[in-house]
């Protein structure tokens, strides 16, 4: 319990601060304006960020250092990471950011209501702030089969935890729009509470009854145009820049000082390579200051906004009686961090828990016998054929037609010299043998074939490549180590990276976890592929609610029609 007596005492001077920090420039987040002076901290709060002059138990000296409240990243997966929620704090912690806030929907996808209370337990000893908004759409459509259904009695049940902040996501914006009842049974049960969009492309008349439902924010907005109708209905927008979707260039003109309470940002799909060579949110706001955002408004869009939306009014702000998470900067410009305060506390790379979660709940979760070769053969009639088209950057993908060969038989092969590929998605939750099948133009990869059991968002086994021989020879690897990432080419399986916790997640520490997934990336790299994040990459290719054109284990489907369409 707080002693207010003596935290009153602290801040009008009469007892000392835990710690003080003299002469550091402040930025006020709500005036914009730079103060120098002191900031004092006690009991894990901020008692003074001004000109007044304090004592401290600790004092350091912050001449020629700036202090900005600690980030809040507003949407994640932290499954993206592949590591379990103690070594993600470790690394993004040191960082800046001391909030976060999780959909537990990819692990919830394989393991339902279990992986909320795995991500709510880790919640619970963490030293950063984990924050849970309740995965809406497990499954995500009924397009494909996942592990998993949480329905809005299961998620109710969650609601009473104080992590919890509402509901995530509402990817089935057609579930929505036509009125599905159980869509329209979570709205209801969140009424009320925060709750997260995902609309992309989605305007006029539709935009209206979808945000009539209660929903108020989006993070899949790629043009500024979207976003600012969105904005100007409302909406409160998340910038995203994951590693494979990076709409930051697109969308950084929208951060104004009219806009500013409307724009947070968000990582979503980060994977750990990237965080560890170019950061997190830290290295988003390097980005937005470099492209000639004012940095005052760039790091309110990365602290109060965030904070604000999810009705966090403890934190965001440096003042009197706001939780101490500071960012003590080097430099502005370029977010080059000296120390960050959680809780008034100077975290380091060794900070955050040394808990170790309990993850028998999600082991074993790849459940089908091995496939031949033949099973990936695709049956036609005709030469054709519907192809998804990879974009550069961006989770959209094209609707292309080509014409594919097809033997006397009826069997229709890709075209690897033209970059044409075919894409297999395996059921593998143990509740059927569905196999999709279908062909992808634009990702990069001239021989052998990869697979994933990382396929958004019910996670099914995807295996893309050259040849079946391949393609089977990759996707069996990862059905006998239960899941994770493989690599095959010429017969031979050329490396794999296990991901045993629900066919997402790695056990191993960081470096090791790291060393597996550098092999997988090698052998990629050898292989001759170009694309900047190929394992991110075809775990998209996968996801039926971003248009216009993905695969599932049932089949390939139209995204704008939300239906199915023959290969």
């Amino acid at each position: 319990m707080m002693n207010l007596s003596s935290l009153i005492r602290t801040a009008r001077g009469s007892e000392p601060a835990d710690l003080v920090i003299k002469n550091i420039s402040m930025l006020m987040i709500p005036t914009g304006e730079w103060i120098t002076g002191d900031l004092a901290v006690a009991d894990g709060k901020i008692l003074a960020a001004g000109q007044e002059a304090y004592d401290g138990k600790q004092v350091l000296d912050g001449t020629g250092l700036f202090a900005v409240p600690g980030f809040v990243d507003a949407h994640l997966h932290i499954e993206s990471c592949h590591v379990l929620p103690p070594a993600f704090e470790k690394a993004v912690l040191p960082r800046g950011t001391t909030t976060a806030v999780c959909d537990p929907h990819e692990l919830a996808n394989v393991c339902g209501a279990d992986a909320i209370r795995f991500f709510l337990d880790c919640a619970e000893h963490m030293q950063m702030d984990l924050r849970v908004q309740l995965s809406s759409c497990v499954p995500a459509t009924p397009l494909e089969t996942s592990g998993a259904c949480l329905t809005a009695e299961d998620l109710q049940k969650f609601l009473p935890h104080p992590n919890v902040t509402g509901l995530a996501e509402l990817m089935n914006v057609p579930g929505v729009l036509f009125e599905d009842p159980a869509v329209l049974e979570k709205l209801q049960t969140f009424a009320g509470k925060v709750i997260d969009g995902h609309a992309p492309l989605l305007g006029g008349k539709d935009l209206n009854a979808y945000l009539a439902c209660g929903v108020r924010s989006d993070h899949e907005c790629t043009t500024a145009a979207e976003a600012m109708e969105k904005i100007r209905r409302g909406m409160t927008v998340f910038i995203w820049e994951g590693s494979v979707a990076k709409d930051l260039d697109r969308l950084a003109e929208i951060l104004t000082p009219e806009t500013v309470d409307s724009v947070a940002f968000c990582t979503d799909d980060r994977d750990m390579f990237d965080i560890e060579s170019e950061g997190h949110l830290d290295h988003m706001i390097r980005r937005m200051i470099a492209k000639g955002i004012a940095p005052e408004l760039v790091y309110r869009a990365a602290s109060l906004s965030a904070a604000r939306y999810f009705r966090m009014f403890d934190r965001g702000i440096l003042a009197p009686g706001y939780l101490a998470d500071v960012v003590i900067l080097e430099e502005v410009e370029t977010c080059r961090i000296r120390h960050v305060l959680k809780s008034g506390k100077i975290v380091g790379a060794e900070s955050g828990t040394h808990f170790v979660p309990d993850t028998a709940f999600a082991l074993d979760s790849v459940r089908r016998a091995p496939v031949k070769a033949e099973d990936l053969q695709v049956f036609s009639r005709k030469t054709s054929t519907p192809v998804i088209g990879v974009l550069p950057d961006s989770l959209l993908t094209e609707h292309l037609t080509r014409e594919l060969p097809l033997s006397p038989e009826g069997i229709k092969s890709p075209l690897p010299e033209k970059d044409i590929l075919k894409l297999c998605v395996l059921a593998r939750h143990g509740r059927n043998n569905n196999i999709g099948k279908g062909f992808v133009e634009g990702f990069g990869l001239p021989r052998g074939a990869i697979a994933s059991t990382v396929g958004h968002d019910s996670h099914n086994l995807c295996v893309i490549g050259s040849s079946d021989e391949d393609m089977a020879l990759a996707a069996n690897a990862l059905i006998q180590c239960g899941g994770g990432f493989a690599v095959a080419a010429d017969g031979a399986v050329l490396a794999a990276a296990p991901l045993p916790v629900g066919g997402l997640l790695s056990m191993k520490s960081l470096p090791e976890f790291a060393g597996d997934v550098r092999n997988v990336e090698q052998a990629i790299r050898e292989l001759g592929c170009l694309n900047h994040a190929p394992l991110m990459q075809l775990a998209f290719l996968v996801l039926p609610v971003i248009p216009h054109l993905k695969l599932t284990d049932k089949g390939l489907v139209d995204v704008t029609k939300f239906d199915f369409t023959e290969v």
